[in-house]
Order: structure tokens, then C-alpha cells, then sequence
């Protein structure tokens, strides 16, 4: 019997030392009395805009096929395997736009997120290419039936498709490719911002009647051949086909983007907007019953403008803001959550900042945090105040997690427990960090 007892102890004592060396508590000491926060106000305060004062506009646009010859792994909701058939191609878009002087180049995927490793490995295929943009911005649909093949480390290969590097030089080739088009497009052209209410087809997905961003937001571009593309963005989640779907497919932005092009535009390309905590309310979850989806929003977009104005000034200014954070706290249980090494080798480089573009009166913010858009509303009020109208976009090749309100945090929400990565107090936080990027902008 003591045999059996020592050997209890033993198996005990193993347990309690990988629990120790494997989790730790939540740190819930207040966000603003943390060194990082302080030091990121600080960049933020000090970090310098560059760009410059033009003559002209003049942007291009271009696409690439970026299908696999062979079926690659779908990534979003769970693992699923490889998908069974192309319900639609998947490419990379570009969108180029120049003042003369200071050129910004916005790159678009059809994946769940543009991950670091992958946006890396363009920048560098894109540098040795011979164009250098001055600045050059990731953006996804976030589409949950897209592929993978891009994420390193165990959680990657364990969810999301692994690392193969053959997929990695393919995408880099065709992001290249779409690069080279958009340039090789390059014409003078008008700018306008058009704003859409399209509220009836998307909600708060976890307060009933909670607040939400009804609007699709434009940034349109025009050719003196009359000649029309759009970066728009929205701020429903592209998780209108079920999580038993088995094809490659766009979701609901992939047949949006194909109605604006039937429509009006040469070339239309979703950014997903302030998407967190935001549901679509498509009418089914087959692929016809999204395209129904997509063709209400089409009419919405179409029929309820509520502002539009012209980028007159051509003046294009940029920053880019690296974000402190607290450890990484992916969470077990409301008080306990994985050690920062266990989450680092699970998930691995984060990528955490923010792009900031001005074009004219016209300020984009693209954020590697998925933030809610439950924000946006007094963001907007700030940015009309300031004379300006506002963007905000995600997965610009980093992925921190969720950003939702802190009084969220510890409800049981898929998106405040497994995937807010970075602890409490972060809605706030980048609640902050925009308005003051709102308020430094000119």
C-alpha cells in the first residue's frame, strides 16, 4: 500500500509541476499603471508623420488568381480538413495611390487574417521586386471559409493549415503580380469618401439591441476615363456559410464586391471593417441565400448615402505606432490563463501596431487588433470635428486578438475567453490610442 501511495505522490507532484510551469493567474492590475502603456502613449505622442503635398492623385488597381492547383486547408471556426471544391477563386487585390511624391500600397486577401509570417515574406518579396512604397498596408475579408497554409508554430499546424513555404513564395509571387498590375494601371484620378447606413444587415452579436456600426465606409477612386474602383469596408463578419461547408469560398464579401462591379465599379475591394463583436444577418447560410445577402447590401449601398465629400488636397501622410501589451493572457478559466512561453510557442509573433494613413482629409487606421465596432460612433464624432472622415480596418499583418468593451471580459463570449489574448483592459486602451490618433491627426 505504500508503494502504491509513493507513486500517487509522484504522479501528483508531476502534475503540479507542469500546472505550475504551464498556467499562472490573470494579471487584473489596472492597464494605465503599466509600463508599456505609458511608454506607447509616449511613441504615440513623439512618433513623426512623414509624407508630403502633391499636385495630383493618381492610383491603380490589380488582381491575381491565388486558387491552389491542389486543395489546401479551409481555415476558420474549427479544423476542417482541405477543401472539397472551389466555390470561388480567391486572389490577392492591389490598390495603388501616388501624389507625385509619396506612394501608399494597399494589398488585399481573401483569408481569415493576413498573419505576420506571411506579411514578412511579402514585404520582403515586394522590396526585392524594385517598388518600395512609401507604405504598404495588409487588409483581409476575414472570410472563414478561406485557406491556410501561412501560420507557424503548434497552433498553426494544429488549426489553421501550418507553414508550407511553397504557399508562402506562391502568394508572395501573385501579391507581386497584383502590385505590378495596379502600377502599370496608374492614372490621375478624383478621390471621394461615400458613407452607406446598411444597419439592417448586421448587430451586435452578443447585447441584444447593443450598439453596432451600421456603416459601409468607401474610399473611391475615379479615372479621368471614367473608370471606378472602391475600398470599402464593413463591419459584419464574413461567417455567413456554415461551419460545415466544405468549399473554398469569399462568404458574403466575395459576392458583395462582385454586385459593386456589376454595378458601377471596375474594381472593388472589402476591407474587413471594426468587425469584433459583430454578427451579419444574412437570410441562410448557403451559399444562394448569401448572395441574396449581398445583393441587399448592394442596394443599400447603392440607395442609402448618408455623406459624401471629395478628397480635393492631394497630400498623403503616414505613421506607424508599435503597441506594448500586457503578457499574453489566453485565458482557461476567468482567472487563469496559459504561461506567456506556452502561448508564445502556441501562437508565436503577434505583430502588434498600427498603420496610420491621411490621404486629404481622409484618415485610415489599420489595426492588427480585431477591434469592435461598438467604438466607432464617438471615433467618427472626434474625426468630424477635426474636419475629417474615418476608416478603420483590420488584419493588417499582425493578429492580437480581440478587442471588445472591458465590461465584457469576463462573460463567457468566445471572443472575450479564448481569443483576447492580451488581458484586461484593452478596450479601453485602444479606445484611447484611436481618439488620440484622431486628435494628433491635421
Amino acid at each position: 500500500m505504500s508503494r502504491f501511495f509513493k507513486i500517487l505522490a509522484w504522479i501528483l507532484g508531476i502534475i503540479l509541476l507542469i500546472g505550475i510551469a504551464t498556467i499562472t493567474t490573470v494579471d487584473r492590475s489596472p492597464i494605465e499603471a503599466q509600463d508599456f502603456y505609458h511608454q506607447t502613449f509616449e511613441q504615440l505622442e513623439n512618433t513623426p508623420w512623414q509624407g508630403s503635398e502633391g499636385d495630383y492623385w493618381a492610383a491603380g488597381w490589380g488582381k491575381a488568381n491565388v486558387t491552389p492547383d491542389e486543395p489546401a486547408p479551409l481555415v476558420g471556426y474549427a479544423p476542417r480538413g482541405p477543401y472539397e471544391f472551389v466555390q470561388d477563386s480567391s486572389y490577392v487585390k492591389a490598390i495603388t495611390l501616388t501624389n507625385g511624391k509619396t506612394t501608399v500600397a494597399w494589398l488585399n486577401y481573401e483569408l481569415l487574417i493576413v498573419h505576420p509570417a506571411l506579411a514578412k515574406a511579402i514585404e520582403a518579396g515586394v522590396a526585392n521586386s524594385g517598388f518600395a512604397p512609401d507604405q504598404l498596408i495588409f487588409t483581409a475579408t476575414h472570410t472563414h471559409s478561406g485557406m491556410g497554409g501561412y501560420m507557424p508554430g503548434a497552433m498553426g499546424k494544429l488549426a489553421f493549415g501550418g507553414y508550407d513555404q511553397a504557399f508562402v513564395d506562391f502568394m508572395v509571387g501573385k501579391s507581386i503580380s497584383a502590385l505590378q498590375e495596379a502600377l502599370s494601371s496608374q492614372d490621375t484620378v478624383s478621390l471621394s469618401f461615400r458613407k452607406v447606413d446598411a444597419g439592417n444587415y448586421v448587430a451586435n452579436r452578443f447585447v441584444k439591441d447593443g450598439p453596432y456600426d451600421p456603416f459601409v465606409r468607401q474610399l473611391i477612386f475615379t479615372k479621368n476615363s471614367g473608370e471606378k474602383a472602391s475600398l470599402f469596408t464593413y463591419s459584419a463578419h464574413a461567417t455567413c456559410l456554415s461551419s460545415k461547408f466544405m468549399g473554398l469560398s469569399g462568404d458574403y464579401p466575395k459576392y458583395l464586391t462582385r454586385a459593386l462591379e456589376a454595378r458601377e465599379y471596375e474594381f472593388a475591394m472589402y476591407a474587413a471593417g471594426t468587425v469584433g463583436s459583430h454578427r451579419p444577418l444574412a437570410p441562410g447560410n448557403t451559399p444562394e441565400k448569401i448572395q441574396e445577402y449581398a445583393s441587399s447590401l448592394d442596394s443599400a449601398i447603392w440607395l442609402r448615402m448618408t455623406q459624401y465629400a471629395t478628397l480635393k488636397n492631394p497630400r498623403i501622410a503616414h505613421s506607424r505606432l508599435e503597441i506594448g501589451l500586457r503578457e499574453p493572457h489566453l485565458r482557461i478559466s476567468d482567472n487563469l490563463r496559459i504561461r506567456p512561453w506556452l502561448f508564445d510557442y502556441l501562437l508565436g509573433d503577434t505583430n502588434p501596431h498600427f498603420d496610420f494613413t491621411q490621404v486629404g482629409n481622409l484618415l485610415l487606421i489599420s489595426s492588427s487588433g480585431e477591434i469592435s465596432g461598438v467604438f466607432f460612433e464617438e471615433w467618427d464624432k472626434l474625426a468630424k470635428e477635426k474636419g475629417l472622415n474615418l476608416i478603420v480596418t483590420t488584419f493588417n499583418g499582425g493578429y492580437i486578438g480581440y478587442i471588445t468593451p472591458d465590461q465584457l471580459y469576463d462573460e463567457h463570449y468566445h471572443e472575450v475567453r479564448e481569443t483576447n489574448w492580451y488581458g484586461p483592459g484593452n478596450g479601453t486602451y485602444f479606445d484611447k490610442m484611436i481618439k488620440r490618433s484622431i486628435e494628433k491627426a491635421n
